[in-house]
């Protein structure tokens, strides 16, 4: 008996038979390595490729699952924070396989922003998974003694020519003896986990926009509008292998959660985001989520914070979602300060 097998490229399908010879694609698609990315799991590569326009210009690939188990679509379109996630996934791609930062460097983030085009064809989940291509410019480069030390990438992204949207983002490269230095006690990653505060149970899956209990990161307090930060690192995604810290994408998730529950109860998805990192958030500690609405104008004002100081701050633009259209456009703003 033969099994017939359909490949799908570009929305063409060319079919074949396993008791023959077959004609091979015009393209092969495949994730680019993993460590290049800085992930262990290889479900959460989102990159394809990569190549170089100019000296400090490239164009990057990637290709977004039809629902992703974190980063999840609903009402037919895409999470924009995948797109945040995707751009993050740029910076040590390019760090070190076009600028050469060994392996074992830390990046660390001073700022990251994103603007995605609300009702955007680009954003609706089809039958395929989403194949995108990003437009990277890097500049405000900073070499030291030869080496990588900072660098800025400003991120135009398209998807089957339609353009989804644009990102901006700062970090800086740090050796490994340079990192021990300036993390001092917390450097050790089996000590900051062993420390890692007890984790709190979740708000409702369905005030924060997930389906399941263990993507909430939200926990309640007594007061109204303030939320304990939950830190699980048993957790696929946000720890997708060990750090010494709270990782930057946990308190982007966090700061969206908040602003989905002060600006319910109708389904939001976070179309643009602004953010600044300002210190490391420790996992020895609680950390604090704090909102407030101004509701003449619908913002919301989030503080994200641990030991009396702030870890970050930023803004969060939501739009609504409903069943009828994928997304409404020119939706109040919800400002966040993570």
């Amino acid at each position: 008996m033969e099994f017939e097998y359909a490949q799908y490229r570009s929305g063409a399908a060319s079919r074949s038979t396993f008791g023959g010879p077959a004609e091979p694609p015009a393209t092969v698609t495949t994730t680019v390595p993993r460590e290049y990315v800085h992930k262990a799991a290889l479900a959460e590569v989102l990159l394809t490729g990569w190549h170089r326009t100019d000296d400090d210009a490239f164009t990057v690939t990637a290709q977004w699952p039809r629902s992703h188990s974190f980063y999840r679509s609903r009402h037919g379109v895409h999470d924009p924070m995948l797109f945040a996630e995707t751009v993050r996934q740029v910076f040590p791609l390019l760090s070190h396989a076009a600028y050469t930062v060994p392996f074992g460097h830390h990046l660390i983030w001073e700022h990251f922003s994103y603007h995605t085009e609300p009702g955007a064809e680009a954003l609706r989940a089809g039958l395929l998974p989403a194949e995108v291509t990003l437009y990277v410019d890097c500049h405000d480069v900073v070499h030291r003694r030869g080496a990588l030390a900072a660098l800025s990438l400003h991120v135009e992204a398209r998807r089957d020519g339609v353009r989804l949207g644009s990102a901006e983002t700062r970090f800086t490269v740090h050796a490994p003896a340079v990192y021990r230095r300036l993390r001092g006690e917390y450097a050790d990653k089996e000590a900051a986990l062993a420390a890692s505060v007890p984790v709190p149970l979740p708000l409702p899956a369905h005030r924060v926009g997930h389906k399941l209990r263990e993507n909430v990161v939200l926990a309640a307090t007594r007061a109204a509008n303030r939320w304990q930060l939950r830190v699980d690192t048993s957790h696929p995604v946000l720890f997708d292998h060990p750090v010494d810290h709270v990782p930057g994408a946990l308190l982007l998730e966090a700061a969206r959660q908040a602003a989905h529950v002060v600006s319910g109860p109708l389904p939001t998805v976070a179309t643009a985001m602004e953010t600044r990192f300002t210190r490391f958030a420790e996992l020895d500690a609680p950390t604090w989520i704090e909102a407030e609405q101004d509701l003449r104008t619908g913002e919301v004002h989030v503080r994200i914070h641990q030991k009396g100081h702030d870890v970050f701050t930023g803004s969060i633009t939501t739009t609504r979602l409903t069943t009828d259209e994928p997304m409404i456009a020119a939706a109040r703003p919800v400002y966040a300060h993570l």
